[in-house]
């Protein structure tokens, strides 16, 4: 009988290899199902136990700042197994200086950079809560991590977060040679918020004929912050096969639908259109030339579609691009590393993407 962490190396072990591969829309699509049953329309039965766990506790009356930033992150493991070292920077800036944590194998190789925004809505996240992953993620895929802890809003509205994160962005690029990494192997990562802000920065990026960024992981990426209907968008609970716990799922699905628009209220402020690309990506006129993309979505996330059509978009415009569904996730399963095995392979993939995706 295999204790708990066994079963979940068995299952990270599975998920390497269980994919379903399809070219849909013209995007190469990886399904992962649930790696250990086959039954579909369903939740994970790790993602059933927490949301019952969810359900069981009073709910939220009305939003509340403090309640939304101190309910975000989950206690995840480190399940590196290799020495990772960290580092903590402030890098310079004129709006001031920017903290970030720097995860670097322990090696005198000169590495690939990889740059990671949290996610958090635009107002909330960690440092913390990436720890574990970005720490993975600098052994999986060889390179330093640079994970960002960017202004939030509502203190710093619209465009501040995506400043800090694109001047990240220019110093890493900057100082390549003293932090021991290859200035044209760059590139960006994000979950939800941070993955905006991550193909934010790719557009900024092409916009200032930098060419600093040589790849995009966007981990089910907000690309339209207003789910503003376009000729290949229109969110509906359709898209979703939902077999069992009917109403349950439905709530997990509609749970990110900002139907009060408190994301527009507090990260914008007036200070930009919904529309804007840099605010909703999948309102850019035109993506050529961005760096390949993977796009990471979970089955059961309300970003789901709007990520696929972002894949759908990127791919039209000639942009290399990968998209991985994992069945039975809901949103933020990238926190739940070493609960969720989904959450190791996605950094595996994210590491796989980057070397094969980018030459």
């Amino acid at each position: 009988m295999l204790n708990p962490r066994e079963t979940y190396r068995v299952l990270v072990a599975k998920l390497e290899t269980a994919r379903q591969a399809h070219t849909i829309d013209g995007v190469e699509t990886i399904i992962k199902p649930i790696p250990d049953t086959d039954v579909t329309g369903d939740l994970d039965p790790r993602v059933l136990a927490v949301i019952k766990g969810y359900a069981a506790s009073e709910p939220e009356t009305s939003f509340d700042l403090a309640s939304a930033r101190a309910s975000m992150g989950w206690p995840n493991r480190d399940v590196t197994t290799m020495d990772i070292t960290t580092d903590h920077v402030m890098i310079p800036s004129a709006d001031g200086d920017i903290p970030a944590r720097l995860y670097r194998p322990r090696t005198d190789e000169t590495l690939p950079a990889i740059l990671f925004f949290h996610g958090g809505g635009f107002f909330g996240g960690t440092l913390d809560t990436v720890e574990n992953p970005c720490k993975l993620l600098a052994e999986t895929a060889n390179a330093l991590v640079v994970s960002v802890d960017y202004r939030l809003a509502p203190e710093h509205p619209f465009p501040a977060g995506l400043n800090d994160c694109f001047r990240a962005v220019e110093w890493v690029y900057d100082q390549a040679e003293e932090l021991n990494v290859r200035q044209y192997r760059i590139a960006v990562a994000g979950d939800s918020a941070g993955g905006n802000l991550a193909t934010a920065c790719c557009l900024l990026d092409r916009s200032n004929k930098t060419s600093m960024i040589r790849f995009q992981a966007l981990v089910y990426p907000v690309v339209n912050l207003g789910s503003i209907p376009t000729d290949d968008y229109a969110w509906t609970l359709d898209h979703y096969e939902i077999k069992h716990h009917h109403d349950l799922i439905r709530g997990v699905v509609r749970a990110l639908g900002d139907s009060e628009d408190l994301l527009n209220q507090i990260y914008l402020q007036g200070k930009a259109e919904l529309t804007d690309p840099l605010v909703s990506p999948l309102f850019a006129d035109d993506v050529t030339g961005l760096p390949p993309a993977l796009i990471i979505t979970a089955e059961y996330d309300y970003l789901r579609l709007e990520g696929e059509a972002y894949a759908r978009k990127l791919a039209r415009d000639g942009v290399p691009t990968r998209l991985i569904q994992y069945r039975g996730m809901d949103h933020a399963f990238m926190d739940k590393l070493g609960d969720y095995p989904q959450a190791e392979d996605c950094m595996i993939e994210i590491a796989n993407g980057m070397k094969e995706m980018t030459r």
